[in-house]
């Protein structure tokens, strides 16, 4: 199972932001950043940081997608 985060980079594009501006709003750090590019983990804690912060809900931002093998 992974989670891709493209919705969430696509509503700072079109918000105009940055990744660094999204650090910036919600005190997230690099390495959770890292972690969103790459469909890592991350706690509910940042998911709710993020979502508060675009006000957006956690299915605006993320998707589950079936890895095949």
């Amino acid at each position: 199972m992974t989670m891709r985060y493209f919705k969430l980079f696509d509503i700072l594009n079109r918000r105009g932001l940055k990744k660094k501006d999204l650090m910036e709003m919600t005190g997230i750090t690099a390495p959770t950043m890292s972690k969103l590019n790459n469909g890592e983990t991350i706690t509910t804690e940042v998911l709710e940081r993020i979502c508060k912060a675009l006000d957006v809900q956690p299915g605006d931002i993320m998707e589950h997608v079936e890895e095949t093998e």
